[in-house]
């Protein structure tokens, strides 16, 4: 049997060695700054910027602007304070003004959105439509803020704005506070006025604010003389109670 020479041997011991520690080398794992940064316990960039847990969820309708060609209301629909959805329940309307609505609305829908704000720029050939939306979108992110605050300092209190519904003499828009699954304040923002109007709605409204909270719902008789305005009344609180969650 032939015998492996000495130096033979040293030269394979010293090849294997070489291979073993090529091959734990590779077996190393690459440096992950990102990995390295979670495993310390600091917050990824990633997560930078995200809207803040705890914050107002529903909707929430800012008060109508009134602008030279109509007027623009915005509602929006927030999710732990953040803006998920803008829409305009009101907007310039008829002949030209169709046109531009259709084209600047969109737009500002979706700026409102990106920006999580109201400091958006105007839409180029929309200036009095984009002041209106502006102006009652910051009116919605007020009352997000008011709500959250009442929030906090009373339970599960909240503050909604109904959309306008429009009477023949005149829009209707109530806004309610609720806590507890109760409406705890009830109060109309726009209601029909001028001439005999005045008289009517300032008889009707108190009576048909005290049978809001009686009734804890829509479900309110119209007060007699009152029609159009009381059936204005029960929409646009159905709405804020749509809101509210029922």
């Amino acid at each position: 049997m032939r015998k492996s020479h000495p130096v033979r041997r040293a030269v394979l011991a010293g090849a294997a060695t070489v291979s073993g520690i090529v091959l734990l080398l590779s077996m190393k794992p690459a440096s992950d700054p990102g990995g390295a940064q979670a495993a310390g316990g600091q917050v990824p960039p990633a997560a930078a910027g995200q809207a803040p847990q705890g914050g107002v969820n529903g909707a929430v309708t800012g008060d109508a602007a009134q602008t030279e060609y109509g007027a623009v209301q915005v509602r929006l629909t927030l999710s732990n304070g953040k803006i998920t959805q803008a829409e305009a329940v009101q907007a310039p309307k008829g002949g030209r003004s169709d046109q531009i609505t259709a084209s600047s609305v969109p737009r500002l829908n979706q700026a409102a959105v990106a920006a999580q704000s109201a400091d958006i720029d105007a839409v180029s050939g929309a200036t009095y439509t984009s002041a209106g939306y502006k102006q009652s979108l910051q009116s919605a992110l007020d009352k997000a803020k008011a709500s959250a605050g009442a929030s906090q300092g009373s339970g599960n209190a909240q503050t909604v704005t109904g959309d306008v519904a429009q009477t023949e003499y005149g829009p209707v828009q109530v806004r309610i506070t609720v806590a507890g699954g109760k409406i705890t304040k009830a109060e109309a923002l726009q209601a029909p006025k001028g001439g005999r109007s005045d008289q009517i709605t300032s008889a009707s409204v108190p009576r048909l604010n005290q049978a809001a909270m009686a009734a804890g719902s829509a479900q309110i008789d119209a007060v007699s003389g009152a029609t159009y305005t009381s059936a204005g009344y029960k929409q646009s609180l159905q709405s804020a109670l749509d809101q509210a969650g029922g």
